[in-house]
């Protein structure tokens, strides 16, 4: 039926139609014909222009009126704007582009129309019918189902109707030249060709006028490629088509891929006047097609600067980046190793760490690798002789750099290859999906320039003969010898045919091997390997105890079990192995098989240490043998392998191993069934195993749920209760009092003396000892026969008891350190109880002081003095005064009786291999004890310690003076202050990019000369912020210093001396941008900072309140940063990207930059932020502070987040987005506008093209 058929039936179109036929037919001039249209469509008061005149004019010209002067009809149609040009084209293109062969002519006509109407779109958006036109033209070209959208909003039709222009074009030009059969899909996703056999008519018989078309369609083609590159690179067209590449992947990947073919196959490209290079580059930058955001002259500080820009000049954001800019990596890898136990995942969180860094600071995965191993490098190096104590020693700070760092990078390669594979899937480019990413190149020459770095490169004397073997491993590569690993694992380093100098870049460089990131290609590296092997030496053992042998089955003889415990697993394999062994084997080989799991494979096996520690997990929970019957646990028989394991992993390091590779919740899971199962047995078959869940095990326990667990959750609730109030409701005839007298009388029996100093529960107050009748003696006989959880329910009120006793006179102080003793070498467990009880009673404060006069309890006098003297020494570069520990010299040290008695338990124990365990236990716990203490508390139990341990009095003097700013928030606060300036170097030039070596310093320790040195200022903060209670108040102050800092930036860079520098020197701009980099660089070096300070201290909930409250609160208050007025207000603007860096790093360091976010806060936190810009760029809400900082601060921020953090804004309510982009309209930022809408996804996709179309 005909278009002016129905719709177009009656007044005015009859007699438009009518007019047009008598107009052609009698030559009517286009002018007049134009000018009398548009009178009678006046006369009928039809708006124009008008989609139903487009509907005539096609529908008259195809195909009845084929001639010229109907196409001159239609093109001052558009000129003049009576028809809409869009929905004309669309309505010529479906009818012309298949007819394009047969009826050369109009293709060419039709191709002269697109060039000069088909993407005028002002005139058409203001219209009264615009809506209605693309409601038309969607309807023509099925753009709904060609793209799967299903909108009628314009914005997302006119992006779709651009891209359907252009995409016609290519698949026309594609079928021209032959080539639409090698796309995947073997056709067009356009009408090329008509549906019915076309007959040319008589010019078919004609051979000029073929000749003719044929040379006509030819040049068609030609220009059909021409208008496709115009377009592409057409201002307008191209935003519109990056709208199609964010929001409609798939399909921009079959245009891409389309294009690639015109690219390289196309013969009348070559014939074109485009430049086949340049078109080959734009589509080896497709997805990138539309350009990224740049920030605008004013967001580089344009207050400033009135010429140039600070890009150029290393700006805020895109500059070659210092190594203080990744600082937050630093300071994340050191707070790894305090010793605490964390449910989170350090692989994933270091990952998400260097790509937030990486997108801020605008660096190559180059630079982001090679400062990730240079941090990784000083955190092994910064410890290399580590002090003696119950901390976490050189294997974590190892296992960091070979494990957990090199899983991270593999994590970033492996998705961005996957990306990358879905990116050729959508564009079909099936040649280049196996091609390695830019990530895995940078990788290799990140690691290529690290061998630049020698000093850091040293490896620490305990591991030297690991690199040595890792630098024998490629020698023997590259000289062809095939030694195998039995001979690397013996390899004698002082073997003189074998001159390896290995260093740590041979370890890195293989544990990256071992996980696929790298080839052997690496053992050629220049400079690599020093030295060439032509024959293995002789010294080599023919038959020695080695995997390889276990491998080949030998069997787990005593040196065979002897060798692998001290040499770690090579291979997955071989893991495998020795698991499978351990499950399967018999029982004197499931017990040989974990020890050798929890061995060196466990701590040193850093290839295959992901492995490792989960097939250690496994141990744990064993699976339930085929013929088990039911009754008791199936655990109980693997009681002595559970007794190994967890005797083997009970160890500070490997507790800080497990808690790394993100274990902590299976692990707790497994112990939590252990406990269950072993603390309700009889000690014959119980204790032997429950006694090894030390208090590191428990506090994983303790963060699960625990209603699978009725033994334990019983038990969790009664701790609770007791460190939430006194204790009470012990009941005289109980199995619960019955128990605690059977415990007091095994601890205290051998001291009672005549029944006339009872100890007794003191709840009861008439329950005593009975008397011994002999002398002590280490008979099991008084040892209560009882379950372990029966003994952990009476263990508080067993200690409460005790202490009472001693407060009382009753029992003296050694007597109740050695009975509390006996407790705990009867149940280790229970340490986690004392230590809970001694806890609460510290904090309740009931109980007498106790005085450490060296005849009831220990005296501090020996060495106090020289305490304090360290501790003075240690603290000194932060400016923080120390408490005198006695003043005049002569008042009594004095502790309060739970932590006095505590003291006195760990000091009873010998400082040998059989105590080692429980003293790395409980070391960390009495220092937690005395910190929360009255000072000087933690510098009297130091200075008690190191009479008794020298080797660990580093330790201890550090444990110390951590606590002068546990009792001092100002001291906290100039400890931060000092962070910041060390850091900036704001005592040196502002060329400084600031100081990682400041702020963390090279360790702590009597080796260096002199003795103990000043601590870094970071490594104090690091080892004290987990004792500050209240972080909202902390994190006040970091946001007040970092202000403070931009102030000390701004009065270093614009001062006097500078401004008279910039008016006498012609160079004074170019100086001036050199030093504002400088200064901005500077700026993000201290927001970094302070972000990683709150997201360390409070993790994500201080972050979520310092983007929800405490911003918001500061911008509504005033603050005069700028009292003197002197720095032209620069203060502002920086201070203002300042915060824009702060609160963005602070989201990214808590919930990553990916699509999915580590926590369910995210899109909450942002979107009310968000929010909140919004109602106060609509005037909603009025601000305290200056304009000028408001303006730096949303311009910043939002632009942070669009090149940064683009997932974030799809996490926001398209309103609000808006809102925002309107509000930055009005500043005339009108790219960062659009650059929001373009983040915001196909609901926003229409609101996006809307901002183009207006700014045309």
């Amino acid at each position: 039926m005909s278009l002016v058929t129905g719709s177009l039936m009656g007044s005015p179109w009859d007699e438009v139609a009518e007019y047009t036929k008598v107009a052609q037919r009698t030559g009517c001039d286009p002018a007049v014909w134009t000018v009398h249209v548009s009178s009678a469509l006046a006369a009928h008061v039809v708006p124009l222009p008008s989609p139903e005149l487009a509907q005539l004019l096609v529908s008259h010209l195809c195909w009845g009126n084929n001639v010229p002067l109907a196409w001159k009809y239609v093109e001052r149609a558009l000129a003049a704007n009576i028809a809409p040009p869009m929905l004309l084209l669309a309505l010529l293109s479906v009818r012309i582009i298949p007819s394009r062969c047969s009826k050369p002519v109009a293709y060419r006509l039709y191709l002269e129309l697109i060039q000069r109407h088909a993407f005028i779109f002002t005139s058409q958006i203001k219209g009264p019918s615009f809506k209605k036109i693309m409601a038309s033209i969607n309807d023509v070209l099925h753009l709904s189902e060609k793209f799967g959208i299903q909108t009628s909003e314009p914005g997302v039709l006119v992006v779709e109707y651009v891209f359907s222009i252009l995409w016609q074009l290519l698949d026309a030009t594609l079928d021209d030249e032959g080539l639409q059969e090698l796309t995947l899909e073997k056709k067009a996703k356009w009408i090329c060709r008509p549906h019915d056999i076309e007959i040319d008519g008589e010019d078919a018989f004609d051979e000029k006028k073929t000749e003719y078309n044929e040379k006509l369609q030819k040049a068609n083609t030609i220009m059909a490629i021409e208008l496709i590159w115009h377009f592409l690179n057409h201002k307008v067209i191209s935003k519109l088509l990056s709208l199609a590449r964010e929001n409609m992947p798939s399909h921009w990947g079959s245009f891409a891929q389309r294009l690639h073919l015109l690219a390289t196959s196309s013969s009348a490209l070559h014939s074109s006047t485009i430049s086949v290079d340049k078109l080959q580059q734009f589509i080896q930058d497709i997805w990138k097609f539309g350009g990224e955001w740049k920030p605008s002259h004013h967001q580089e500080i344009c207050t400033l600067i009135s010429h140039g820009s600070l890009t150029s000049a290393g700006g805020c954001y895109h500059e070659s980046t210092s190594g203080a800019l990744w600082i937050p990596i630093e300071l994340y890898l050191e707070d790894c190793l305090d010793a605490s136990v964390a449910a989170t995942d350090a692989i994933e969180v270091l990952s998400g760490l260097i790509k937030a860094l990486r997108a801020v600071n605008g660096s190559t995965w180059h630079d982001a690798f090679l400062a990730i191993w240079m941090a990784s490098l000083r955190l092994v190096q910064r410890e290399r002789d580590p002090h003696e104590g119950p901390v976490p020693r050189l294997d974590t700070r190892l296992c960091m750099l070979l494990s957990i760092t090199i899983l991270s990078i593999a994590n970033i390669i492996e998705e961005e290859e996957a990306t990358i594979i879905d990116e050729a899937e959508l564009s079909n480019q099936w040649k280049e999906k196996t091609a390695g990413g830019k990530c895995r190149k940078d990788l290799v020459s990140s690691l290529q320039i690290l061998g630049d770095y020698e000093s850091l490169l040293v490896p620490p004397l305990s591991v030297t003969s690991v690199a040595n073997q890792a630098a024998a491993k490629a020698m023997m590569f590259v000289s062809g010898l095939t030694g195998g690993s039995g001979y690397l694992e013996n390899v004698a380093t002082s073997d003189k045919t074998v001159n390896c100098a290995g260093n740590m870049r041979h370890l890195i460089i293989e544990a990256c091997i071992s996980r696929n990131l790298l080839d052997t290609s690496a053992y050629f590296w220049p400079g690599y390997i020093t030295a060439r092997i032509n024959q293995i030496p002789h010294s080599m053992p023919n038959q020695v105890p080695n995997w390889s042998a276990l491998m080949k089955g030998a069997p787990l003889t005593s040196s065979m079990i002897n060798a692998l415990v001290a040499t770690p697993a090579s291979s997955l394999a071989e893991l495998e192995k020795i698991f499978e062994i351990a499950i399967n084997g018999s029982d004197d080989d499931k017990i040989s098989a974990a020890t050798i799991l929890c061995g060196a494979s466990l701590f040193r096996g850093w290839n295959i240490q992901e492995h490792t520690v989960r097939f250690v997990v496994k141990l744990l929970s064993p699976p339930v043998p085929v013929d088990y019957a039911e009754g008791e646990s199936h655990l109980i028989s693997h009681g002595p392998m559970l007794n190994v394991v967890l005797t083997g992993i009970s160890s500070v390091d490997c507790v800080q191993i497990f808690s790394f590779h993100g274990l902590v919740p299976e692990l707790a899971g497994a112990l939590m069934a252990i406990c269950e199962v072993f603390g309700s047995c009889f000690p014959n078959c119980g204790n032997l195993t429950i006694r090894h869940l030390n208090i590191a095990f428990w506090g994983m326990v303790l963060q699960l749920d625990h209603n699978s667990f009725p033994k334990l959750k019983t038990w969790y609730r009664q701790h609770q209760a007791c460190l939430a109030s006194t204790l009470s409701g012990l009941v005289h005839g109980t199995p619960v009092h019955q128990n605690v007298d059977a415990l007091l009388n095994m601890m205290f029996r051998k001291f009672t003396k005549g029944g006339n100093q009872p100890v007794c529960p003191g709840t009861s107050g008439n329950s005593s000892l009975s008397s011994s009748s002999g002398p002590a003696s280490d008979d099991s006989s008084f040892r209560p026969k009882l379950p372990a959880w029966d003994i952990m329910e009476a263990v508080p009120f067993v200690v409460d008891a005790a202490l009472t006793a001693c407060s009382h006179g009753r029992l003296y102080p050694r007597e109740l350190a050695t009975g509390l003793k006996d407790l705990a070498d009867f149940l280790p467990a229970s340490l986690a109880t004392i230590v809970s009880y001694f806890s609460a009673e510290v904090t309740r404060g009931v109980w007498k002081p106790a005085f450490m006069n060296g005849t009831d309890w220990p005296s501090p006098a020996a060495n106090l003095s020289t305490v304090e003297e360290n501790i003075k020494r240690i603290v000194a570069a932060t400016g923080v005064d120390v408490p005198s520990l006695a003043a005049g010299g002569s008042s009594l040290a004095t502790l309060p009786l739970p932590l006095a008695a505590f003291v006195s338990l760990t000091i009873t124990y010998k400082l040998d291999k059989a105590s080692e365990r429980f003293l790395n236990l409980a070391g960390p716990a009495l220092e937690n004890l005395a910190a929360s203490c009255p000072w000087p508390s933690m510098p009297i139990v130091a200075a008690l310690w190191a009479q008794k341990v020298k080797r660990w009095s580093d330790f201890l003097v550090f444990s110390a003076s951590r606590t002068v700013f546990h009792h001092n928030n100002d001291a906290v606060v100039q400890l931060l202050r000092s962070c910041f300036t060390t850091t900036l170097g704001l005592c040196t030039q502002i060329s400084s990019n600031g100081d990682v070596g400041g702020l963390l310093g090279h360790g702590f320790g009597s080796h260096f000369s002199g003795g103990l040195s000043p601590v870094a200022p970071g490594i104090l903060y690091l080892r004290v912020y987990r004792c500050i209670k209240d972080i909202f108040s902390l994190t006040e102050d970091i946001l007040s210093l970092l202000m403070d800092t931009v102030k000390d930036i701004t009065e270093s860079v614009v001062n006097k001396e500078w401004s008279d520098k910039m008016k006498k020197t012609k160079y004074g701009m170019k100086y001036g941008q050199v030093s504002l980099a400088a200064a901005m660089t500077q700026v993000k070096v201290a927001a970094a900072l302070g972000a990683t300070f709150v997201w360390l201290s409070g993790g994500s909930g201080i972050v979520q309140c310092l983007i929800q409250e405490i911003l918001p609160s500061w911008f509504l208050s005033v603050h005069e940063l700028d009292l003197e007025g002197g720095n032209g207000g620069m203060v502002y603007t920086l201070s203002g990207y300042a915060l824009a860096y702060f609160a963005v790093l602070g989201g990214m360091f808590a919930w990553g930059i990916d699509s999915v976010s580590v926590s369910k806060r995210r899109p909450r936190v942002i979107a009310s932020h968000m929010d909140f810009l919004s109602s106060v760029l609509d005037g909603k809400i009025s601000l305290g502070c200056n304009w000028v900082l408001w303006r730096a601060y949303v311009s910043g921020f939002l632009g942070l987040v669009v090149q940064c953090a683009p997932y974030w804004v799809l996490e926001v309510d398209l309103h609000i987005l808006k809102k925002l982009s309107q509000g930055l309209r009005r500043w005339k930022e009108d790219e960062l506008a659009l650059a929001l809408l373009k983040r915001g996804g196909v609901e926003a996709m229409g609101a996006a093209a809307e901002v183009i179309l207006s700014s045309e």
